[in-house]
């Protein structure tokens, strides 16, 4: 993780895995699915006041951007876009 670092506002997060099976027991194929508004912090810039790293945030379904390194997907989001921070 030392290759992104946010700067001033940002957040890198890392988002959860969805949900395959509906509460009915459906499978729900690939193709299908919705990406989780979660995610897990990993690393905040200078600037950030209310997040920290290793918290669960839900955020807005169009705020983040989405980056590859090494083959992983990561997600910058600014504060302001983290709606919450889960438990």
């Amino acid at each position: 993780m030392a290759k992104l670092k946010p700067l001033a506002d940002k957040i890198v997060v890392e988002r959860t895995q969805a949900v395959e099976k509906t509460a009915g027991g459906i499978v729900i194929p690939d193709t299908a699915k919705e990406k989780p508004e979660q995610g897990k912090v990993i690393s905040v810039g200078q600037d950030v006041k209310e997040v920290k790293g290793g918290d669960k945030v839900l955020f807005g379904k169009y705020s983040p951007t989405e980056v590859k390194i090494d083959g992983k997907e990561y997600l910058l989001i600014k504060e302001e876009d983290v709606l919450a921070i889960v438990g």
